[in-house]
C-alpha cells in the first residue's frame, strides 16, 4: 500500500480522506467555520466520479443524504453546530431507519449564531442524540489533522459495519489548521456488500423497504431493543481512547480535541518544571464514551480534572464515570475561548490542594 504526504487544511483533508474512503455523495450549505470542506467536495466530487450538491439548506442536504445512503452510496455532509441542529430529525430518521452516513461537525461558538472561533459546546448534541427519539451516533473526536483523515476513514467504515451514522466532532481550529498528514490509497469500496438491504433499482435488485415508521403496537418497542443490543456491542468493541502519563500522576487530566492538544503541552510543561505530575485521558470515541478506563483510573488517582471548551458537557460524563470514587474538578472556556497550558497547571494545583471538586472559568474577569 503506498501513501500520498501532504500539507492540508483540516477542513480539505476530511473531503480528501472522504473521498478516498468512497464517498461518492455529498450534500452540504455552506456555514463557517467548515465552508473549506464544502468547496472542497464542490471541486473534487464529480473528478472522483461522484455527485456534489449544495442543497437550499441544512434540512434538504441531509434528507438527500438520507436517500443516496438508502440506495446503498456512501454518503456524507457536513456544518457548524447551528446547521447540525437542523439536520437532527434526518439524523433521528437515518438511526431509526438502520441507515448508514457519515458527517462533520466543525464547531463554533454558541449558543444561537454564537461566533465563528472554535468551541466543544456541541458535545450534549452530539453524544446524547440531539434529536427525538431513542438512538445514537458514533462520535469520532480528533486533535490533528492526521486524525481528522483516518477518523474519517474510519467513520465510513464503522457507518457501514453498524448501518448506523457516525461522525467527527471537530471545532474552528482543526478545520482551519495545517498541518502534514500521510493519505492512504484509496479504498476499495463495493457497494454491492449493501445489497442485502438497500433500495432496489432496475437492475433487477430485489426490492427493499426502508423506513422509520412502525405504527403496529408494540412494532416500535422491539426495534428499539433490536437497536439497543447494537448500541451495546458498539460499547464493547469500539472504545476509543489515548492515554499521557497516567501512571504516577497527581492530577489526571480528561480533555479531547483541541483542549486534549493544549492539555498534552501542559503534561510536559508541567513535569519539566516540576510542579506538578499530570497525567493525560484523551476520548477518541465520545460515543461510546471510554467510561471505565475514566473510572479506573480517576478512582486510583482520586483527583481528576476535566478540560474543555465548553461550559461542563464532557465534564458530566466523568462524573458519570467515577461516580463518586474520584473529586472531579473543571477547567471550562466557551464562547470561543481556548484554554491555555498555564491556566492548566494552575488548576490543577488548585484541584490537587483544595482535597474537593472545583470549577474554573478563566475567561470570567
Amino acid at each position: 500500500m503506498s501513501e500520498e504526504r501532504r500539507l492540508m487544511k483540516g477542513n480539505e483533508a476530511i473531503g480528501e480522506a472522504a473521498i478516498r474512503a468512497g464517498c461518492r455523495f455529498y450534500a452540504g450549505y455552506p456555514i463557517t467555520p467548515q465552508n473549506e470542506l464544502t468547496e472542497y467536495m464542490a471541486l473534487h466530487m464529480p473528478e472522483a466520479g461522484g455527485t456534489f450538491i449544495q442543497a437550499e439548506s441544512e434540512v434538504a442536504a441531509i434528507n438527500m443524504v438520507y436517500g443516496a445512503a438508502a440506495a446503498g452510496a456512501r454518503a456524507m455532509t457536513s456544518s457548524s453546530g447551528p446547521g447540525i441542529s437542523l439536520k437532527q430529525e434526518g439524523i433521528s430518521y437515518m438511526c431509526g431507519s438502520e441507515l448508514p452516513c457519515f458527517y462533520a461537525n466543525i464547531v463554533r461558538g454558541g449558543p444561537g449564531l454564537g461566533n465563528i472561533a472554535p468551541a466543544q459546546s456541541d458535545y450534549f448534541q452530539s453524544t446524547k442524540g440531539g434529536g427525538h427519539g431513542d438512538y445514537r451516533v458514533i462520535v469520532l473526536a480528533p486533535s490533528t489533522v492526521q486524525e481528522l483523515v483516518d477518523l474519517t476513514m474510519l467513520g465510513f467504515d464503522l457507518s457501514d459495519r453498524y448501518r448506523n451514522p457516525a461522525m467527527i466532532l471537530g471545532d474552528g481550529i482543526l478545520g482551519q489548521m495545517m498541518e502534514p498528514v500521510v493519505l492512504r490509497d484509496p479504498a476499495t469500496y463495493d457497494a454491492t456488500t449493501k445489497n442485502g438491504w438497500a433500495l432496489g433499482n432496475s437492475e433487477g435488485r430485489d426490492r427493499h423497504m426502508i423506513t422509520s415508521v412502525r405504527l403496529a403496537p408494540g412494532t416500535l418497542e422491539t426495534h428499539n431493543l433490536n437497536l439497543l443490543k447494537k448500541y451495546d456491542k458498539i460499547e464493547e468493541e469500539e472504545v476509543r481512547y489515548e492515554l499521557t502519563a497516567v501512571d504516577d500522576a497527581d492530577v489526571v487530566m480528561v480533555a479531547y480535541g483541541t483542549a486534549a492538544r493544549v492539555a498534552k503541552s501542559a503534561v510536559s510543561m508541567a513535569r519539566e518544571s516540576r510542579e506538578i505530575k499530570l497525567g493525560l485521558v484523551r476520548p477518541i470515541t465520545l460515543w461510546p464514551f471510554p467510561g471505565k478506563v475514566v473510572s479506573d483510573i480517576g478512582r486510583d488517582k482520586q483527583t481528576v480534572l476535566v478540560v474543555e471548551m465548553s461550559l461542563g458537557q464532557m465534564y458530566e460524563d466523568v462524573l458519570l464515570s467515577v461516580c463518586g470514587g474520584a473529586q472531579v474538578s473543571l477547567l471550562g472556556r466557551t464562547g470561543g475561548g481556548v484554554p491555555t497550558e498555564q491556566e492548566i497547571i494552575e488548576t490543577a494545583k488548585k484541584a490537587k490542594a483544595s482535597g474537593k471538586p472545583i470549577k474554573v472559568f478563566p475567561g470570567v474577569s
